[in-house]
């Protein structure tokens, strides 16, 4: 899934913009030198690691996500454990804490050292009644959600709410929109050892996989989602709004006051989302928001002449050399077979006669030979392929998109960036999908975890110094009376947490 979650973000950025940070190959190269590991298998490391081990432990957040346990021969445990979920979800089972014991450090995060969260029930009970009413009112919803992560959760529970007949969901459509969105619901398919117990125990027992999302439409490209009726509720990447196709359905969808617009976590400051959810309070209806959007256009008129004689390449064979593609075929001639005197012993090859015939070349590299998909597509295929492109060229020569204009590999095209300015008239909301466990919560864990000593990290100033305050004062009480140390480390700073000095080694 952390594949998908690179690919996505890849293609996010390159839709919109010259992004040359990484490129899909550096993504392959370097989950080519992940090792996979199960959870609550240990591993010794070998090497300048030689004498360590590690746990994976389940840390309920996101399928994969992972609360470490680092352990040395003879000593105390570091557990390094951020981003995780005490709570028991609908796909995914809770942090296994009863495998992490009491350890000499824990680093862990602060993030929602100040923040109080909601009650299952209370959180769907508000999405539902956003979604219904707004669907009601013939609006669209949109929901940014990550990639392949939380958007389980959420794919899971709207499928089962468009499932109940007695929602009245069933006449409205449901859409998944991200690059990668048909391999994230293929590989979720396939991930059910992951899982909560109860969809594990219902695939054993019944043989129905949690994931066969039979309500939800799975794009790829906004023109996929032109094709799905509205209203709709489209669940899009990127959750901080600041590039995707949720970017671009905001741009699109604010002015319009009958959609909503659903933001399901809080990214970090400065980003759009951030921006939406602080001024969620105090916004107003007509609100204008100055943004920059950045769009990949083809290019046209002399910038197209330009680029064409720039990049025309002849392909001249040298002195002596012929291509296999441009290589002369002589016609044979009509050859008559020959008649020996009686008499003479002279061996002759019998020659039939042939009509003159050219064999055509196939062009070939090193990895075969060329095939055209066009020999082989029903004339149905052909027919959608030909009113897709249709539609994609009425979209191009549309001047009121804003956002990704869709371009073939064929047509050349270039990045422009441009102020626009968007006046929100739809609702915008939070709700609490990011599934992580709240201040209140985090507080309780360490009390009963009692650890030695502890680095927070991830968190904003005012949140790390309360939970540093909190650690010092009920976390040493708790442990005894024994000093707890907390650690709380600005970003790019080292510590040194080493005990027991005094032993030689």
């Amino acid at each position: 899934m952390g594949q998908m979650f690179m690919y996505d973000l890849y293609q996010s950025r390159h839709n919109y913009e010259d992004f040359t940070t990484f490129t899909l190959d550096d993504v392959d190269t370097a989950f080519d030198r992940i090792i996979h590991l199960k959870y609550s298998q240990t591993v010794e490391l070998k090497g300048k690691g030689e004498g360590l081990t590690i746990t994976p432990v389940s840390a309920g957040h996101m399928v994969g996500g992972t609360v470490w346990k680092i352990s040395k021969h003879g000593e105390e445990d570091i557990v390094y454990m951020v981003d995780y979920n005490h709570k028991k979800e609908r796909h995914l089972n809770c942090c296994n804490l009863d495998a992490i014991g009491r350890p000499s450090l824990l680093i862990t995060d602060c993030f929602n050292g100040l923040y109080h969260q909601d009650r299952r029930r209370q959180r769907d009970e508000q999405l539902l009644t956003n979604v219904v009413n707004t669907l009601r009112n013939h609006g669209n919803v949109l929901i940014a959600i990550d990639t392949a992560g939380r958007v389980l959760e959420l794919c899971h529970l709207l499928d089962q709410l468009w499932r109940n007949q007695e929602s009245g969901l069933a006449a409205y459509s449901l859409a998944l929109l991200n690059n990668v969105s048909y391999n994230v619901v293929e590989f979720a398919k396939s991930q059910m050892e992951w899982m909560s117990e109860k969809i594990q125990r219902v695939f054993e027992d019944q043989r129905n996989n949690a994931f066969q999302l039979k309500h939800v439409h799975l794009c790829h490209s906004i023109s996929d989602l032109s094709r799905v009726p509205s209203p709709k509720v489209v669940l899009a990447s990127q959750p901080d709004l600041e590039s995707g196709f949720a970017r671009e359905l905001f741009i699109r969808w604010a002015p319009d006051a009958a959609n909503s617009v659903i933001v399901t976590t809080r990214t970090s400051p400065g980003t759009l989302a951030r921006e939406l959810i602080d001024r969620a309070d105090n916004t107003q209806p007509g609100q204008l928001l100055t943004l920059t959007v950045k769009q990949r256009v083809p290019l046209q008129g002399e910038e197209l002449d330009a680029y064409q004689t720039q990049h025309r390449v002849e392909i001249k064979p040298e002195p002596g050399e012929v291509s296999s593609d441009e290589e002369e075929i002589e016609p044979m001639e009509l050859i008559e077979p020959s008649n020996t005197s009686q008499g003479e012993s002279k061996t002759v090859n019998k020659k039939y006669a042939m009509f003159n015939y050219q064999e055509s070349r196939i062009k070939w590299d090193e990895y075969g030979a060329f095939i055209k998909q066009d020999d082989f597509m029903l004339k149905e295929d052909v027919l959608f392929h030909q009113q897709h492109s249709l539609r994609e060229s009425k979209i191009v020569k549309n001047p009121s998109n804003v956002g990704l204009i869709p371009s073939s590999k064929d047509i050349p095209t270039k990045c422009i960036v441009r102020d626009y300015e968007v006046v929100v008239k739809c609702s915008v909301v939070y709700i609490d999908f990011e599934g992580r466990s709240d201040g209140e919560s985090m507080k309780k864990i360490l009390t009963q975890m009692k650890p030695r000593q502890i680095a927070l990290i991830h968190g904003s100033e005012k949140s790390t110094s309360h939970m540093a305050e909190y650690c010092k004062r009920s976390v040493q009480s708790a442990a005894g009376g024994g000093t707890v140390i907390v650690y709380t480390p600005a970003v790019g700073a080292s510590i040194d947490a080493t005990t027991e000095r005094h032993i030689s080694r």
